[in-house]
């Protein structure tokens, strides 16, 4: 794909639509400040830590101390916020958790801007804020603000460094702040270690095509990005001992959830599921691009991955997907038959998808943060596979994809059709729906 075609992608409709629901959910968490000042959904485990670091500060003994899943940043975020505003702390908390998202909506307008690709960074920035928890993250306390923050920025500086032809201090300067961020990223969520897996996956695939004479210069670049990105990484490990805190390894904390390295077998599977099952409505129109012949063998092989499963239906936890499959479960076998045309949906669209990116495969060659999106999914997955312990796999840690599946949606499909429009308006109005319940629940 080349710049002329994505710099021609209806900028101006992508801009209306990015104002539109990035002002409609900073207006509803400002809103829900004051009509709805109790804490809700995870809020009273997350003030716990947000209360130890604002009172007792930053040290090693206090990151030890950590009671919750998330890496320590997030935590850290906010109790600054506490610290400065004062008074209430959960009020004092949303405020800042509210900051982050601004500061994520100006960053991508302001750096899309001068990308190489703009519209795709607003198409990203777009379908982060219609996803259904986003409006939930923003007005409560869940860690995705913060981490969202530093990885969609830290991503967007990031490709731009390592796309560039010239390594000029501007290029250097970007890949330092961009590695830093993606690395802060991963200490807000530890699932953000996919960004710096993609972040040398891409680092090697493009010092290949570097000329011989070039390659000293851009290797020196590149390890000085990537030990920016390993550094606050290396730490949390280094004061954990480990990738979760010490009481989550121990199995001490909430619900006696334990987290840590091991084998799992299953969550991938679940965890893809529910990655291909966003990325259905943001690129449905995939579906009417497949060609005559490919449309029985790609209905078929759907057919069977939505029986296939029906296996997992039972790993799902709470979520809108969920409550969906409850709903038709008060019908005999409803809820079974759901799953699988939900299911068969999903493949049947991912198979589209494919096959969309196959044809377009050489212009992907070209689009670096294509390929680092392309990448972050792919890790996301395949990490799932050493998540060990007994915490599973909720439907809103999607959330952390938004911005990457959002890039690969509109660079397949740039055009806002009203259909597509009223999907995400759809999305939107969901997530709505899911904060502002908390405000008639006791």
């Amino acid at each position: 794909m080349t710049e002329n075609r994505d710099l021609a992608a209806i900028p101006k409709s992508y801009s209306r639509l990015l104002f539109l629901f990035f002002t409609l959910n900073l207006f509803s968490a400002i809103l829900f400040l004051p009509l709805v000042n109790r804490p809700v959904y995870d809020d009273r485990y997350t003030l716990f830590d947000i209360h130890a670091y604002a009172t007792k500060g930053i040290s090693v003994s206090t990151v030890q101390a950590q009671r919750n899943a998330a890496g320590p940043t997030s935590f850290l975020w906010m109790a600054c916020g506490v610290r400065l505003l004062g008074g209430d702390e959960l009020r004092a908390s949303r405020t800042t958790m509210l900051f982050s998202w601004f500061l994520l909506g100006v960053g991508v307008i302001a750096g899309g801007r001068l990308s190489r690709f703009p519209s795709l960074w607003y198409g990203a920035l777009l379908c982060t804020l219609v996803f259904p928890h986003s409006v939930m993250a923003t007005a409560t306390l869940l860690t995705e603000g913060p981490a969202l923050l530093f990885a969609t920025l830290g991503a967007l500086a990031w490709t731009e460094f390592v796309s560039s032809s010239s390594l000029d201090l501007r290029a250097c300067i970007l890949g330092c702040m961009g590695g830093l961020s993606l690395g802060v990223a991963a200490t807000c969520r530890q699932y953000y270690l996919m960004l710096l897996a993609s972040a040398i996956t891409i680092s090697i695939l493009s010092g290949v095509s570097r000329s011989p004479r070039e390659k000293r210069k851009w290797l020196g670049a590149v390890i000085l990005s990537l030990t920016m990105a390993s550094a606050p990484i290396l730490a949390m490990v280094l004061i954990w001992k480990g990738i979760s805190s010490p009481s989550m390894a121990a199995g001490t904390s909430y619900f006696n959830y334990q987290a840590g390295l091991g084998l799992s077998i299953a969550r991938p599977f679940v965890a893809g599921f529910y990655v291909l099952f966003y990325l259905l409505p943001l690129s449905f129109p995939a579906v009417r691009h497949l060609q005559a012949p490919q449309r029985l063998p790609a209905l078929i092989a759907a057919s069977l991955a939505g029986i296939l499963a029906i296996y997992f239906r039972f790993s799902l936890v709470p979520g809108p997907l969920n409550s969906l499959i409850r709903a038709a479960a008060r019908f005999p076998a409803c809820a079974t038959i759901v799953f699988a045309l939900i299911a068969g949906v999903t493949a049947y669209n991912a198979i589209a998808v494919a096959l969309v990116l196959w044809s377009k495969r050489s212009d992907a060659a070209s689009c670096l943060p294509l390929q680092f999106a392309l990448l972050a999914i792919f890790f996301f997955v395949v990490e799932q596979f050493g998540v060990g312990g007994n915490i599973p796999f909720y439907e809103r840690y999607v959330l952390q994809l938004a911005p990457f599946l959002g890039y690969i949606a509109f660079w397949l499909f740039p055009k806002l059709t009203q259909l597509r429009i009223a999907v995400l308006i759809g999305m939107s109005a969901l997530g709505q729906f899911m904060l502002w319940r908390f405000a008639f629940l006791k």
